[in-house]
């Protein structure tokens, strides 16, 4: 009889669970007390694909759809993120706000640390301007749970800018969650085309009130204000834009 490798463990693994069960001492990894079970694999590969936004917006009479996804493969500590964020204006164009490919490690419990490429396009009437961008970010959990994603991106172009989100799930009951958000754009150049101005561009306030009829399905409704800011507001009010806008929600938050 062949004694393979995997019979071995599988009879220490027995030997592991039914050992404690007889009284006797179970053996253990090494340096391990007695009684220890086998350290966890941590090297399995697994993905998440999370649409922590799909809504519609109403802003002054304007329908918009707008959508916000995460979705990562790989293991504890090395993966691959795929960030999709961008809305559409009925009739009127739209605007994809990231299309980010990143590698991301694990640098501390909670934080990926991510480097790559993205890319940005505003279509409408005229020219539809878009550019491909030198992406690194940091993404993870701050001290009393806020979830924080922020990125700093170098255009073709050599423009800099920055972006920060940070959101919060406040739980009421065990399936009602209350998601306050916040988010703002800073750049050190004006690029017209994308009516960026320089300096802080905008800043989103915005709050969610989800029930999650799965923890996997969740409709919800929320409001959300938004404002521009400085050389962005003079670029907005120069093309005949608003620079403030108020806009109820309602959409669905999914994750698989």
């Amino acid at each position: 009889m062949i004694i393979t490798v995997r019979s071995v463990l599988l009879a220490i693994g027995l030997l592991a669970f039914a050992l404690p069960a007889l009284g006797a001492t179970a053996p253990s990894p090494s340096g391990a007390p007695p009684g220890w079970a086998l350290p966890v694999d941590d090297s399995k590969l697994h993905s998440l694909v999370l649409v922590d936004q799909l809504e519609y917006w109403n802003t002054d009479g304007e329908d918009a759809l707008r959508w916000d996804v995460v979705s990562w493969f790989g293991g504890d500590y090395n993966r691959l993120w795929i960030n999709v964020e961008g809305e559409d204006l009925a009739g009127s164009g739209g605007e994809l706000e990231r299309f980010d490919l990143l590698y991301g490690h694990l640098i501390a419990p909670f934080w990926d640390l991510q480097a790559g490429v993205g890319y940005q396009l505003i279509w409408g009437p005229g020219a539809d301007p878009d550019r491909f961008n030198a992406v690194l970010g940091l993404q993870g959990l701050a001290p009393q749970w806020f979830e924080i994603n922020t990125n700093l991106r170098l255009s073709e172009k050599g423009d800099l800018s920055a972006d920060l989100e940070a959101e919060y799930d406040l739980l009421l009951t065990q399936r009602l969650v209350l998601q306050p958000r916040f988010e703002t754009l800073v750049a050190l150049q004006e690029v017209e085309e994308f009516g960026v101005g320089k300096g802080v561009n905008s800043v989103r306030l915005g709050a969610r009130l989800r029930y999650e009829l799965r923890r996997e399905f969740a409709p919800y409704l929320g409001i959300t204000w938004n404002r521009k800011l400085g050389d962005t507001a003079d670029l907005a009010r120069k093309d005949g834009e608003d620079i403030e806008d108020l806009s109820l929600v309602a959409g669905v938050r999914l994750w698989f």
